[in-house]
């Protein structure tokens, strides 16, 4: 009997110290990184082994505050910080990504981060505390939440094969490793993909995911991106969001579509007894947009590349407009086509067209909850919708609707936006200065550059 026991016991051990060193070798070498959007919506990072992530998830790790000042390239804006300052990145639970899909690379491992001052408050200056700040203004001033999901837009870079024509078969076929494992990796990741799509530009795709709740509407936005771009490197390919990729081909947006939930869960966008189905609520939203687009466009599309994209006959928008499914007004309603009433309430939502991918998704979504705010608080009308492109009404006619141009150049952006002090109100000043200088070094970066090799700049590193 002790016998038995003896050898059953050894048995045990050799199993749990086997089954250890199996796991010790799975987790080999594996990377968890802690990844946060800064303001040229870049996701800059630090790694952790796996067998380290645990001791990390109370305080993160620290990083110097004037890595906010990194422009795209290799360049630091002047700020306010210098050497001495540090936050703290402190992973957000919730947003753990693990894709496992490849026998040739580990696993492709983040989590997003918050990023906290030493006594644990959000950093003023933290993209994501600036989107937080505005859902909870949004929710204390309507008693809403704001549910949204972005359109992303790409090319893939580095494609040996010929293009093929726009929206067919064999465009997607031509690709059909890498939209199968785009395929496996977003359901990995759990951001509701809906739809994998050929587009009308040059290599060029669309990926769409259900809308979320809150902040995860900017995270699915991020992870997504990610791990886009994570299965085209594994393929020897470069997927850039940039705006353009060529001076005159076709732009990448990153459209917004967006809708408010009351407490029962109902689409509170839609009134069928109000016009154009859009309840008060949503038409006061729509009016603060449309009144603060100029300026916002300076968190929105936010490169000296996003103007090569933004203007009349893109599709993109050129004007501060409102319309009804008109794909050349900024906001627009975007109705169902469903005929079941509770199925067309659930699926009527708004789009905002002007954002693009150089943003940070959590500046995008902050700017668009704050503007349509303002239009609430100050009971704003619905703006008269178009059914044109702005761009073929005259200069009376435009005025006569209130339509004004959206700026043509990142400077003149910068300009709108420091002229309007409800929009530089939303930032702290150290956040608005410092913000500004980044963008304000981006110019002088583009300045003396061709359209052409200000395109290939960014397309490079978006």
């Amino acid at each position: 009997m002790l016998r038995y026991l003896v050898t059953a016991i050894g048995h045990l051990v050799f199993s749990e110290v086997s089954q250890a060193l199996r796991s010790t070798k799975m987790s080999d070498g594996e990377i968890v990184l802690l990844t946060w959007s800064d303001y040229v919506g870049f996701m800059r990072c630090r790694g952790v082994p796996l067998d380290q992530i645990e001791s990390r998830m109370a305080y993160g790790l620290g990083w110097a505050v004037a890595g906010q000042a990194q422009t795209p390239f290799a360049d630091l804006a002047p700020n306010p910080w210098g050497p001495m300052l540090e936050v703290r990145q402190v992973p957000v639970p919730n947003t753990k990504t693990r894709i496992d899909i490849w026998e040739d690379a580990p696993p492709f491992h983040f989590y997003l981060c918050d990023s906290k001052t030493n006594d644990g408050e959000n950093w003023d200056c933290c993209t994501r505390g600036f989107y937080k700040n505005a859902l909870a203004a949004f929710k204390a001033e309507t008693g809403l939440d704001f549910l949204a999901a972005f359109e992303h837009e790409f090319m893939l870079l580095d494609d040996p094969i010929s293009p093929a024509q726009s929206f067919t078969i064999e465009t997607m076929r031509n690709v059909a490793k890498f939209t199968q494992d785009v395929t496996k990796a977003l359901h990995q990741a759990d951001v509701g993909l809906e739809t994998v799509e050929p587009e009308f530009g040059v290599h060029q795709y669309e990926i769409t995911s259900a809308p979320a709740v809150g902040i995860e509407a900017a995270e699915r936005a991020i992870i997504t991106r990610e791990v886009i771009r994570e299965c085209a490197r594994r393929l020897g390919y470069r997927a850039t969001f940039t705006p353009k990729v060529e001076p005159d081909g076709i732009g990448n947006g990153a459209h917004v579509h967006f809708s408010f939930l009351d407490g029962a869960g109902n689409n509170a966008t839609y009134d069928p007894k109000q016009p154009h189905n859009a309840s008060v609520v949503a038409q006061q939203f729509i009016a603060g947009v449309t009144r603060h687009m100029p300026a916002i466009c300076a968190l929105t599309s936010p490169s000296p590349v996003s103007y090569l994209r933004l203007g009349p006959h893109h599709w993109a928008c050129g004007y501060a407009s409102f319309g009804v499914q008109n794909r050349e007004a900024s906001i627009r309603i975007c109705p169902s086509p469903d005929q079941d009433p509770k199925r067309a309430a659930k699926a009527f939502n708004l789009e905002l067209r002007a954002p693009d991918a150089t943003a940070s998704p959590y500046l995008v979504l902050g700017a668009l909850v704050m503007a349509g705010l303002q239009g609430i608080k100050e009971n704003l009308p619905l703006p008269k919708p178009v059914d044109v492109d702005p761009a073929d009404l005259t200069d009376v006619q435009r005025q006569e609707l209130g339509i004004k141009p959206l700026p043509s150049s990142l400077a003149e952006a910068l300009d709108l936006m420091d002229a309007d002090p409800v929009v530089k109100s939303w930032m702290s000043p150290t956040m608005y200065e410092s913000y500004v200088s980044v963008k304000r070094t981006e110019i002088a970066i583009a300045k003396d550059l061709s359209d052409a090799e200000i395109c290939a700049r960014y397309a490079r590193v978006y």
